[in-house]
């Protein structure tokens, strides 16, 4: 039986935080602790339905942001649709 680690380096993942954020973000890496994830994106709804914003306006995204596990409600491999809208928010590359 072969069973499929939920996410990987790379991935791009969705984090709940404790405060109630919803990130989408690029996979690091983790330890006992923390996950490091780069180029995170807040969700946030819109008029014209859920959208992807910037998450912190004073530290460049692409910097690697580590966050304590105790803050975080569940990490997830994200969506294929938000997916597709954060890869061209941070590339420009349209899937």
């Amino acid at each position: 039986m072969i069973i499929e680690a939920p996410y990987k380096q790379n991935d791009t993942i969705t984090v709940r935080t404790t405060a109630g954020e919803e990130l989408v973000c690029r996979y690091v890496e983790e330890d006992t602790n923390s996950i490091t994830v780069q180029k995170p994106m807040a969700v946030m709804v819109t008029q014209q339905g859920i959208g992807l914003g910037p998450f912190t306006f004073s530290v460049d995204p692409s910097n690697k942001f580590k966050l304590s596990k105790s803050a975080i409600l569940f990490i997830h491999k994200t969506e294929q649709e938000i997916g597709k809208q954060y890869i061209q928010s941070t590339t420009g590359i349209a899937i």
